[in-house]
């Protein structure tokens, strides 16, 4: 096994705006709509993305993609799905189309991969012919695999002809703080699978060269802001601590060395919850609301909420609207859906409704919006 590298801080970074949530707000959202059920039955959708014929594909954790058509799901299944290490929080993760999909037909998405050791972060992207994936390969995979259950990520979006994901720190906290592994980080490289040459940590020897940034603990959503193109995340901190974070090249985010949250035995992990070179939070949820999936709203079905973050509270079984003001500082929040199921991962379509995953039960639901 490589010996870690742990890196110094690079810059000190002045602190974006933080506030620890109270209690979101109850009000009734200032867009009203009703919710439409278009697949139920399900067990636990993880991701979900658009083909430019409409046709919505919605990957299920035990290693399924499924097919929906106009709104609705009459079973069909896409063939040639790799094996998937379905442990605990492993299996077939995020999906995504490619930005120029209807010149290159590229589909990708995140699994995690069985193998000699447990299980491991992969990134694939394969073709359709039909109903089959064909043309795999494997463009990532983290290594070692680890027998560990947990924190796997792993969410993708693409900017600029690259690709970035999320891979968790696997539940070995230090991990996050060393650049000799992968977990605990945010990764960029070609859409290819390459690494760029302008990667921060290339010509460090020995460490992992499609590491972004580092210090985090487990990513669960990601996505580039539509109007300031910022590379914006949010993470799940231990017991309290959960994140929203801007992610920049080269940064360090923190954890384990800066948390606002506890283990979950109640034992402190650490005193310091702002420390020199390292990043702070844009917000930062205390108790934790154990967010998952986000999308920013761009659509003008859904006027009031422009800009907005909606993401997923697993813990608490909503879906979550983050008002930010025009600079990306926090400004308040408010639940929708309460009590809706556990809230996987939410996504605006090429035609601009909001799609909302939940598991327990397993469903997929639209946001209509009331004219």
């Amino acid at each position: 096994m490589k010996k870690s590298i742990f890196i110094p801080a690079l810059l000190f970074s002045m602190s974006v705006v933080i506030s620890c949530q109270a209690e979101p707000e109850k009000k009734t959202a200032a867009t009203e709509f009703e919710t439409i059920t278009i697949a139920d039955g399900l067990n636990n959708p993880w991701g979900m993305t658009w083909l430019p014929d409409g046709r919505m594909l919605v990957t299920e954790i035990k290693g399924e993609i499924l097919i929906i058509e106009g709104d609705k799901y009459n079973g069909k299944k896409l063939n040639g799905v790799p094996e998937v290490y379905a442990n605990n929080q492993g299996g077939l993760l995020d999906i995504q189309v490619h930005p120029d999909y209807e010149s290159n037909g590229w589909i990708y998405f995140s699994f995690s991969k069985p193998g000699d050791g447990g299980g491991s972060t992969a990134i694939m992207r394969a073709k359709l012919d039909g109903n089959n994936l064909v043309n795999k390969e494997l463009i990532y995979e983290s290594f070692p695999k680890t027998r560990s259950g947990v924190h796997f990520g792993s969410r993708i979006d693409f900017k600029d002809g690259y690709i970035f994901f999320t891979i968790g720190e696997r539940g070995e906290m230090d991990n996050a703080q060393s650049v000799g592994n992968p977990f605990g980080k945010v990764h960029r490289l070609h859409e290819n699978g390459d690494v760029p040459e302008d990667n921060p940590f290339v010509q460090i020897p020995d460490a992992v060269k499609s590491i972004w940034s580092y210090g985090h603990r487990n990513p669960q959503g990601m996505q580039f802001h539509p109007e300031t193109g910022e590379l914006w995340a949010h993470e799940h901190g231990p017991k309290g601590g959960d994140e929203l974070n801007i992610v920049q090249k080269a940064k360090n985010y923190g954890w384990p060395e800066i948390s606002y949250g506890i283990d979950y035995d109640g034992s402190i992990i650490t005193d310091e919850t702002k420390k020199e070179g390292m990043m702070q939070p844009v917000h930062y949820w205390d108790p934790s609301i154990a967010p998952c999936g986000m999308t920013f709203v761009t659509s003008e079905r859904y006027p009031e909420w422009e800009n907005n973050i909606l993401m997923g509270s697993l813990k608490f079984r909503y879906l979550n609207r983050v008002v930010l003001d025009e600079e990306g500082n926090y400004v308040k929040e408010e639940k929708l859906l309460e009590g809706i199921g556990r809230v996987r991962h939410v996504a605006e379509s090429p035609d601009g409704f909001i799609y909302v995953a939940v598991e327990g039960p397993g469903k997929i639901i639209k946001l209509m919006p009331k004219k």
